[in-house]
């Protein structure tokens, strides 16, 4: 009896799916808010072309630029939870973190990004730029330390979950240090 279920189950289910997928079955559109097309997008893709609609303005060529470009349009990167200052060492237990370090744009920070660029590229440490208002801001402390990655990133999350309040610090699978 459980077998007979189970295929008949599994036939209404493929039935459903077929019909589903047909392609003569017209889409319903819940909401549409708008906006641009994002056809421009996936030309490089090489789908089907699409008719011309009336209803639909011609939509804009993307943006293209490098990596820089897509970071400055990311500035000012501002963690709220986060300031300067001096944070308490500390252990912690954080099995497979790869080091990692805290930074803003301030005279603290460029101070102890110089202090510690060796131990910091030994490590192969990652630093996060919690605070940093421009993109020069951000190429003076990448020229600081060109041998590591340096990445503008608002941190409160990882802030809040490991209770730091200030920057600039080093976070590794073991320890909290300033």
């Amino acid at each position: 009896m459980k077998k007979i279920f189970f295929l008949l189950l599994t036939l209404a289910l493929f039935h459903s799916t077929a019909f589903a997928q047909s392609p003569s079955t017209n889409l319903i559109v819940v909401e549409d808010r708008g906006g641009v097309s994002a056809l421009p997008y996936y030309r490089a893709l090489a789908p089907q072309e699409l008719a011309p609609s009336e209803d639909h303005e011609p939509a804009p060529t993307p943006h293209k630029g490098g990596p820089a470009d897509a970071e400055a349009s990311m500035l000012p990167i501002r963690s709220m939870l986060l300031s300067p200052g001096v944070e308490s060492q500390r252990i912690i237990r954080a099995p497979g973190l790869s080091p990692l370090f805290l930074i803003g744009d301030d005279e603290s920070s460029r101070t102890w990004l110089q202090q510690h660029r060796v131990a910091l590229s030994e490590l192969n440490a990652i630093g996060l730029i919690v605070n940093v208002e421009t993109a020069e801001a951000l190429a003076s402390l990448r020229h600081l330390a060109p041998d590591l990655r340096l990445s503008p990133v608002p941190a409160d999350d990882l802030a809040q979950r490991l209770g730091i309040r200030h920057y600039p610090v080093l976070i590794t699978a073991t320890g909290i240090e300033p």
